[in-house]
């Protein structure tokens, strides 16, 4: 058995044998505790954030996280065309608590949306950044603790978040006149 493998079986053994903690980390590993979440805090780095040099940062930090997140899912979607991992419910026994998803179980989108996320915040506002990175560190472990990943796909998934994430801090530096241009615009018409 492969480490991937033998580290998913060790994780997903817990699962099945207590029910209060299979109850929370069932809620743990849907995709909506998490989108909720992480949209709350987005939310509230756009538009509460005092202080105009603060607000001009958090605000370029959603706008890196959210492109980073558009285009980590993109790059998702290609890898699935081309490759094609069964999911350890349909390769070995497991203690299966979750609905089965029939996609690809490499890389995990969820994975790379929340990393994304998570490290285009992070770029501009560390606390924030490090609470992201928590809950897609959390949601991964999640996942896997289910049935749904192996810790690979999680992995995978993250590496593709945060290498996006630097990927469109560097192209956000590079047009920080016209990012800054675009915030000033927001403000004008009242949406910052």
């Amino acid at each position: 058995m492969s480490l991937d493998a033998t580290i998913f079986t060790w994780i997903n053994s817990f699962a099945g044998h207590f029910p209060v903690l299979d109850e929370i980390v069932r809620g743990l590993a849907n995709d909506y505790f998490t989108i909720i979440s992480c949209c709350l805090i987005l939310i509230a780095l756009w538009f509460g954030t005092p202080g105009k040099i603060d607000s001009i940062r958090n605000q370029t930090g959603v706008i890196v996280a959210a492109s980073s997140l558009g285009i980590a899912q993109a790059i998702v979607g290609i890898i699935n065309v081309f490759c094609f991992r069964v999911r350890p419910f349909n390769a070995m026994a497991v203690n299966l608590i979750f609905y089965p998803p029939t996609d690809s179980s490499f890389p995990s989108n969820a994975a790379a949306i929340v990393f994304a996320l998570a490290m285009g915040v992070f770029l501009y506002n560390k606390k924030a950044g490090i609470l992201l990175l928590t809950i897609g560190i959390i949601h991964g472990l999640a996942r896997i603790y289910v049935g749904i990943h192996y810790p690979l796909d999680i992995l995978g998934g993250a590496a593709i978040g945060i290498i996006t994430a630097l990927i469109m801090n560097g192209i956000a530096v590079w047009q920080k006149p016209n990012l800054n241009k675009l915030l000033g615009l927001m403000e004008r018409v009242h949406l910052t």
